[in-house]
């Protein structure tokens, strides 16, 4: 791929999924394809981002998204910096700008950020001249999530328009809730969130979604499963009574697929609490697209980093 023909994304950074239009979504999934066949090949790299340098600044854990972004950038042939703030200077007390702009001084072309706080993308992104990719901000957003989600149902079904999502668990912690909830939508798909009342946030009829509390009939309704994880380490009090009751409740095994009117399709973004809000028979059915979505995360943050990396001056 030259990156001199490469189409545009209307926008310079990646901070959430309610700056992307359609056009700029398909753009992304039409490029994710073309990295997913690379990604196929014996010989997995291209030098499309050779002159590029990326830093990884995770300031929460992360594993999945950050290896994930690191395999996506070593494909693309970037010079790569990994930057994770429990053994740096910020536990000292240096600020967020200070911590930036000190990598940015070595000449680092793009930032992929994860932040426990909300609006840390947007934030930086006003003071800094690199681009930033949110890999995650506090319960906000998390768009190449969603990218990969929505693109992991389109390579399923074919289109993402006219299927019915529903997004189990817990919501109102969920940064991955709120962007699959605008990503869908934009895409045309209907959304429904399911979980416990403590679970699911006041505003979320603004958003124009569907909200049901018993999971059989969220199930039956949907052609596509999203299941969460509690994120016990956002809750400052307690939800719900315990995991057991919750499992009870809101847990998806095979006995409840089963039962089910149709076959539905199975995701989860991961890490999996199996035995909370998933059994591992269900994890790994035939009807999960699990691992899917896996590869499918390294495709699409590809095509991220290729498409803002075109805009770099």
């Amino acid at each position: 791929m030259q990156q001199s023909s490469i189409q545009k994304l209307s926008t310079r950074h990646l901070l959430g999924i309610k700056d992307l239009s359609v056009q700029d979504i398909e753009l992304i999934f039409e490029t994710a394809d073309t990295f997913k066949d690379v990604l196929n090949r014996p010989i997995k790299k291209v030098p499309s981002l050779r002159d590029i340098t990326i830093a990884n600044i995770f300031f929460e854990n992360s594993t999945r998204t950050r290896l994930s972004f690191e395999l996506a950038q070593k494909r693309l042939s970037a010079d790569v910096v990994n930057f994770a703030a429990s053994s740096s200077s910020v536990s000292k007390g240096e600020t967020l700008i200070d911590t930036v702009n000190n990598i940015l001084s070595m000449k680092v072309d793009m930032v992929v950020m994860r932040h426990p706080y909300p609006g840390a993308g947007i934030f930086l992104s006003r003071h800094i001249n690199a681009q930033i990719v949110n890999a995650g901000d506090g319960a906000h957003e998390h768009p190449t999530q969603a990218l990969l989600d929505a693109f992991s149902i389109r390579e399923k079904y074919g289109d993402v328009a006219g299927k019915k999502i529903a997004i189990i668990g817990d919501i109102l912690h969920s940064r991955v809730a709120l962007s699959n909830i605008l990503c869908l939508q934009k895409l045309g798909a209907e959304v429904m969130v399911c979980g416990p009342t403590t679970l699911i946030p006041k505003y979320i009829g603004s958003l124009g979604v569907k909200v049901e509390h018993n999971l059989v009939k969220a199930l039956n309704w949907c052609d596509v499963a999203n299941m969460l994880r509690i994120q016990l380490e956002r809750q400052d009090i307690k939800y719900f009574p315990s995991l057991r009751e919750y499992s009870m409740l809101y847990g998806l095994n095979k006995k409840i697929l089963d039962s089910l009117d149709k076959e539905i399709t199975i995701m989860h973004p991961g890490p999996i609490n199996r035995g909370v809000e998933i059994t591992s028979d269900v994890a790994d059915s035939k009807q999960s697209i699990i691992l899917d979505q896996v590869e499918n995360g390294v495709a699409i943050r590809m095509a991220v980093l290729y498409l803002l990396a075109g805009q770099v001056n």
